[in-house]
């Protein structure tokens, strides 16, 4: 399976790079593009692509399919569990960042009306 520039890592941010990766299989997988059969690219071709070493792709995959995002077949590869199980784990972590922003705004000084008026924009996006 060719990579074809998939994945894309924020060098500068402060996600570690393995999160960065299993941010974006669940991303990635949410929108259909491990196509059909929903085998996801070798751990090899991912780290070449990236520029990184095949263990930091091997420790996402690990925790992709820890919490049950996807299933590696010895010899056949790794291929997206079921895709409602993608698209909840997805949502949870949308969710997940939605209260972490909400705290920070409310830390700071943010009111509750102005992030109700910024839900009610965002909802008609």
């Amino acid at each position: 399976m060719e990579v074809l520039h998939l994945f894309t890592i924020d060098y500068k941010s402060g996600l570690p790079i393995f999160e960065q990766i299993y941010r974006s299989v669940i991303k990635l997988g949410a929108a259909g593009a491990f196509g059909e059969k929903g085998q996801l690219p070798s751990v090899r071709a991912v780290a070449k692509e990236l520029g990184v070493n095949p263990n930091t792709v091997q420790k996402a995959y690990a925790m992709l399919e820890r919490d049950g995002v996807i299933a590696s077949l010895p010899g056949k590869g790794s291929f997206l569990a079921q895709p409602e199980a993608v698209l909840e784990k997805r949502r949870a972590e949308a969710l997940l960042r939605l209260r972490e922003a909400v705290r920070e705004a409310l830390g700071a000084g943010v009111g509750q009306e102005e992030i109700q008026k910024i839900l009610d924009e965002e909802g008609k996006a």
